[in-house]
Order: structure tokens, then C-alpha cells, then sequence
């Protein structure tokens, strides 16, 4: 090697010799009481750190729950956590409202998702539903139910039945006067009624015969002082206006409008003796209920 070469490795030498020896010398120092302190002090931390870390984790403190009156119906979220109800109950009855519903007693607040015995216990007392939200039915009184024997004596389910010997007036009897009537129950009352406004009214009483199948036994009970007869006017009604009344058949009703085009007025029935549908048993039959 040259002589230039040879000073410059030595010098090398030299410098990474110095500094192997300044490194030994600082890492066998002794530690200041000022870094010993910062050093002990992080390890301390570090340790309550990891200690106290788990314990605050499960050791979160409970909310304490409020008891005040409150209307699951109107009230509002921040009233609703103050009763201890988590925020997802919360969002559970402003959903249960929204879609229509009412709690309309305090049994209906029991059905809330995720409420316990307990908790339902506690908060009963406090549940005040307001009256506005009652159903409207219960706005009207109910009348008192009668008892079996006030029924009996007020509101007797079947009607006392006539003795032997008493009589109704058929042309004033109305359907209840009429179950009165041995052997006539509601069927047969209304059938009478129902008869008797067709003729337009009775004007005997054997005409409950013309009653299909009417129970024959229970005519000794009726009896007629004042008969009201609503009369046609055999001059004046169409042919299917004659024709709604008994006694008067298609045939006939027909008859009646033809002679009436053909000879004019009728002022008597006998007039109409000579039509094959008008023999003197149907022209007295039909007497009663015809003016002219």
C-alpha cells in the first residue's frame, strides 16, 4: 500500500476505536434519580392501567330509575328513560302510537316488549291513562240488569195466555195482544196481521179460516165490534191494482177492466153476475171491500 493509503486506514482505525469506547463508557453510566423516577412512574401507570382497565369495563354504574304519574299515551322519551324504560322500549311504544294503538288500561302497558314482573309492579301505581282515550261506548250507561225474578214480573218472556171465556177485538189486536191467544204464538200473529191488511181489514172473524193451516180452536178467542174497512174503487184501479187484494183473482181483475171499457160505470156488483168468474158466492164475498 502507498504511504497516503496506509494514513488514511489508520486514521479510520482510530475514529471506530474512539467511538466503541465513548458507547462503553455511556451505557455503564448510572442512571439520574430524575429518569429513574420518569421510568418508574410509566411502569406504575402502565400496571394500574391494565388493572383498572377490566373493572371499568364491568363495573359500569346503573342509572337510577324515576317514579312519577306519567300516560303511556302521551308521554314524551325523555320522561320515558327517566322511568328506567331502555331506549329501545322507547322506540317500541312511539311505534306501538304511531301505528294507531291506545293503551286504554294500565294492563295494556304489561305488554310491553322486554318489561318485566318487577319492573311492571313499580310502574303500575304510576300509570295514569287519561279518560279521553276510554272507548265511547262506555260514555253511556248501561241499564241495570234485572234480576230473574223482576224479569218474571216486568218482562215476562212469554205473554200470559187468555182463560177460557176472555176475547181480544181482532180488528184493534195488534202482534202482541194477539200471542195472547191460545194456540197463536209469533208466527201466527203476524200472519194475522198480515192478512188482515191485505183484505183491508176484517169483517168477520171466520176469515182466520182462509189462514193456511190457522189453528181452528183458538177462533172462540176472538171476537169483532168494530171492523175499519179500507175499500177499492172498482171504477178508478188499474187491473194489477185490483188484482193485490184476495179476493180478487187475475181472471177477474181482467173482467172488471174490460167491462168497464165495454159498458162504462159499474155501480153494482151484480152487475157482473154474468162473467164466468163471478158467481154470488165470491160477489158476497167481495161486497164488503168495493165502492163505486
Amino acid at each position: 500500500m502507498q504511504k497516503s493509503d496506509r494514513k488514511v486506514l489508520l486514521l479510520l482505525l482510530s475514529v471506530a476505536a474512539i467511538a466503541l469506547v465513548v458507547v462503553f463508557l455511556v451505557d455503564s453510566a448510572p442512571m439520574s434519580s430524575e429518569e429513574t423516577t420518569t421510568d418508574s412512574t410509566v411502569v406504575v401507570r402502565q400496571e394500574v392501567s391494565l388493572k383498572s382497565e377490566p373493572t371499568q369495563y364491568y363495573n359500569v354504574g346503573e342509572k337510577k330509575s324515576e317514579r312519577f304519574a306519567f300516560d303511556p299515551n302521551t308521554a314524551d322519551s325523555t320522561q320515558l328513560l327517566r322511568l328506567g324504560l331502555q331506549p329501545w322500549q322507547v322506540r317500541n311504544i312511539y311505534k306501538y302510537r304511531a301505528a294507531g294503538g291506545i293503551y286504554r288500561k294500565k294492563e295494556d302497558f304489561a305488554r310491553l316488549y322486554g318489561l318485566t314482573a318487577k319492573q311492571y309492579r313499580e310502574l303500575e301505581p304510576y300509570i295514569h291513562i287519561s279518560s279521553d282515550y276510554r272507548p265511547a261506548s262506555e260514555l253511556f250507561e248501561k241499564p241495570a240488569r234485572q234480576t230473574p225474578v223482576e224479569d218474571s214480573v216486568q218482562t215476562p218472556r212469554y205473554p200470559v195466555k187468555l182463560k177460557e171465556g176472555e176475547t181480544i177485538d181482532l180488528s184493534v189486536a195488534d202482534t202482541t195482544l194477539l200471542r195472547r191467544v191460545p194456540g197463536i204464538g209469533s208466527y201466527y200473529a203476524r200472519r194475522i196481521r198480515d192478512y188482515g191488511e191485505r183484505l183491508g181489514g176484517y169483517v168477520n172473524t171466520e176469515q182466520l179460516r182462509e189462514i193456511e193451516d190457522f189453528p181452528v180452536e183458538a177462533l172462540g178467542y176472538f171476537t169483532l165490534s168494530n171492523p175499519s174497512i179500507k175499500k177499492l174503487n172498482v171504477n178508478q184501479l188499474s187491473q194489477s191494482e185490483l188484482r193485490r187484494h184476495p179476493y180478487i183473482s187475475y181472471s177477474q181483475a181482467r173482467a172488471i177492466v174490460d167491462y168497464r171499457r165495454k159498458h162504462g160505470r159499474i155501480d153494482n156488483l151484480d152487475q157482473l153476475r154474468l162473467l164466468p168468474d163471478f158467481t154470488a158466492e165470491k160477489i158476497g164475498r167481495l161486497r164488503p171491500y168495493v165502492t163505486y
